[in-house]
């Protein structure tokens, strides 16, 4: 005898965009639900309102409005980028106090503009560069 394996057997799936799964999502029926989808085939009038919701549950695990409800999942991703956030600015914190020595003497007003000086009396570039947008008669920037 060869026995079907699960993973070969069609499975019940709550999806919005299939309406109808392949198989009914109670399997294995006890004797109430038995009893239940005998009376199903007769009239539906005669069905009160708890046994329609009975068989519409042994049918599907959901309704729409459930599928569709919003979770609270947000909250864990927002969470764990602000978390992973924090620690990436901790890490960057630990690392300009530790690791990394004082900004350079090149960096300091003073230092850059007389660079720029220099630059201007060797006339670097004078064609496209720095000095072409010197006026060296009133000696200040060409506006």
């Amino acid at each position: 005898v060869v026995k079907a394996e699960d993973y070969t057997l069609p499975v019940y799936a709550d999806r919005r965009d299939v309406p109808l799964p392949e198989v009914a999502f109670v399997r294995e029926l006890s004797a109430q639900q038995r009893a239940l989808k005998e009376k199903e085939k007769a009239a539906w009038s005669a069905l009160s309102v708890e046994e329609k919701v009975e068989l519409y549950r042994i049918k599907f695990n959901e309704t729409y409005a459930e599928m569709n409800k919003g979770t609270n999942e947000w909250k864990t991703i927002l969470g764990g980028v602000l978390f992973f956030l924090g620690l990436t600015g901790v890490i960057l914190i630990w690392q300009k106090h530790f690791m990394y020595g004082p900004v350079p003497h090149t960096f300091s007003d003073e230092w850059v503009s007389a660079q720029t000086k220099r630059m201007l009396d060797m006339r670097v570039n004078p064609v496209q560069g720095i000095t072409a947008q010197w006026d060296f008669d009133k000696n200040e920037w060409k506006k």
